[in-house]
């Protein structure tokens, strides 16, 4: 592959990434320590994420257990995640805190369903811009006389074989996801 098309691999991958890491987040209906990811606590005064101020586990397919390496945390813990976006209310015995995930609506499902084809059309429309700036510059390259026409034609040629590999690599990704939602 040619290294004039580097810089714009790194950004469509940094792209196909961060969708994946937003898909981690969402909700399928069984208990999923991601969904903690953006979850900050305040930890003295500090936002800390919530993995570093406890143990997150799972012991049951529909229960996280957070078990705090501070009692004195539990409150802070219980409180970020209810100012947070789960819609799972925190349950706790002094000690461990636990979150019971309920079972997923059809009609849950199928939202969180077009959530995720949303994410990833995004994260499409974002390849696709980082494409068009690839054929830009190559386009500039062309003007100023650095490259051939035939380079030019060359480095977008391997620009769209690119971007294709990166839309079939999140349609792939948008799939698994929805049919993970949609099981029951």
């Amino acid at each position: 592959m040619d290294e004039r098309l580097t810089p714009f691999e790194d950004k469509m991958k940094k792209s196909y990434h961060n969708l994946i890491e937003e898909l981690g987040t969402v909700r399928a209906g069984r208990a999923n320590p991601h969904v903690l990811d953006k979850i900050k606590v305040d930890y003295y005064g500090t936002p800390t994420s919530l993995q570093q101020v406890a143990n997150v586990s799972v012991p049951e397919p529909r229960m996280i257990q957070i078990q705090p390496w501070e009692a004195s945390l539990v409150k802070e813990i219980e409180k970020a995640i209810n100012m947070s976006d789960l819609g799972i209310n925190p349950t706790n015995d002094g000690k461990v805190i636990r979150l019971v995930f309920p079972e997923l609506t059809e009609e849950r499902r199928k939202e969180l369903a077009k959530d995720v084809k949303k994410k990833g059309e995004a994260a499409k429309v974002a390849i696709r811009n980082i494409r068009r700036d690839a054929n830009d510059s190559f386009k500039k390259l062309g003007k100023s006389s650095e490259v051939s026409e035939d380079e030019v034609k060359d480095l977008e040629t391997q620009a769209q074989k690119m971007t294709d590999k990166f839309i079939a690599d999140i349609d792939k990704a948008i799939e698994e996801k929805s049919k993970e939602i949609l099981t029951v």
